[in-house]
């Protein structure tokens, strides 16, 4: 009888967990919506992320004033990884096991985000704008990351375009020996080829800091431009040294400089020093940079750049995802959200998704730092 009596209670028991798990579904709770993101917030990306997760911050706690979406605030937990991939794949890992968001958002840099995929594939869900324009991410079409930014290879051959277009044929190219830096050399060629230069000198350095033998290269040989695919770190090494040496070329970082810690680590350096950007300008006219001007007066000491827009460009984004996902969003759901966007305005640049195109935005401006160390665009 005993057995008998409690069938019942076992079968409410059952009952009440399957509806608590449509309600509560994953990175979803009654309260919340919650991110996960692995990023170096200590090493040498660490400027950057500040700048793009204080984005980031700053649409998600105007949003979550007004009662976040449906109900639910978004969340985001940072991991640190120290932009050191495999301490990016144990966080993601540690993300899912203890969290277990509902997607993976801004992870910052290639070699990261190639930790984070997998991890992503085996949870089933997604990874959003990540800090990275890196060809991999785009071709073939991964149906669980939804870039944002621009492609790499798009801004250098940019950059190597508007170079030609004044006038100035012997351009060199520094790059790190990694993925991104293979990356960005493959558009640096197809561009040169395309014009008909020969590069004025190519040369690869590793990520334990050491630039000397670019320095060097770039010395011996005297272009009239460097292209440097570096991290910011990196970047003002090169610089500072050749310009230490009394050369004035003309140095081009890509846009994973676009930050005020690469302004402040040049110095005096600074100054002439052209950024390809891949996010409009936040001391412009557009609607988003009004939008960050204004809510960043409750916040001082706030730095704000190019990344803090591409921060606050990937909430609002996934702030639209969420809506269009529905009451009680999933992993899956999310993504067919993110399916459907098509011509997102985000306030001065749209974004477009598509089965076969997951590129995002193609935003692409030069900039120009000036003696005030801002970026003119």
């Amino acid at each position: 009888m005993k057995g008998v009596a409690r069938a019942p209670l076992l079968a409410a028991l059952w009952l009440s967990m399957g509806l608590g798990m449509q309600v509560c579904a994953q990175g979803v709770t009654d309260q919340a919506v919650y991110f996960g993101q692995t990023a170096g917030i200590t090493g040498p990306l660490a400027g950057s992320v500040k700048e793009s997760n204080e984005g980031v911050k700053l649409y998600f706690d105007w949003i979550n004033s007004r009662g976040g979406i449906n109900g639910r605030k978004l969340m985001l937990d940072s991991r640190d990884d120290k932009f050191d991939a495999k301490i990016a794949a144990e966080n993601a890992r540690q993300l899912v096991a203890e969290r277990s968001p509902i997607a993976f958002l801004l992870p910052r840099g290639t070699p990261i985000t190639e930790a984070v995929i997998p991890v992503a594939k085996t949870a089933g869900i997604a990874v959003i704008a990540p800090g990275t324009g890196a060809e991999i991410f785009h071709t073939p079409v991964n149906p669980l990351v939804f870039n944002l930014r621009a492609k790499y290879q798009t801004e250098v051959e940019k950059a190597v375009e508007h170079l030609g277009a004044v006038g100035i044929s012997r351009i060199a190219f520094v790059y790190i020996n990694d993925s991104f830096g293979a990356d960005v050399r493959v558009g640096f060629e197809r561009k040169m080829a395309d014009l008909k230069l020969k590069p004025a000198a190519m040369q690869s350095f590793e990520r334990n800091g050491d630039t000397g033998a670019a320095e060097s290269a770039i010395l011996k040989s005297d272009p009239q431009a460097v292209i440097l695919a570096a991290s910011a770190v990196h970047a003002a090494k090169v610089i500072n040294r050749v310009r230490k040496e009394g050369n004035q070329m003309q140095f081009v970082a890509l846009s994973n400089n676009a930050t005020k810690s690469f302004v402040a680590g040049l110095g005096n350096n600074a100054r002439g020093v052209m950024v390809v950007q891949s996010f409009p300008n936040p001391r412009g006219s557009s609607q988003i940079a009004r939008e960050i001007r204004n809510l960043a007066k409750e916040h001082p000491e706030m730095v704000i750049s190019q990344q803090t827009v591409e921060g606050f460009s990937a909430a609002k984004l996934v702030a639209e995802a969420v809506r269009r996902a529905g009451k009680t969003p999933t992993p899956q759901s999310l993504i067919a959200a993110l399916e459907t966007i098509r011509d997102f305005d985000v306030g001065g640049f749209l974004i477009n998704y598509r089965p076969s195109d997951h590129t995002g935005a193609t935003f692409v401006e030069i900039s120009i730092i000036d003696r005030r160390g801002e970026f003119l665009q």
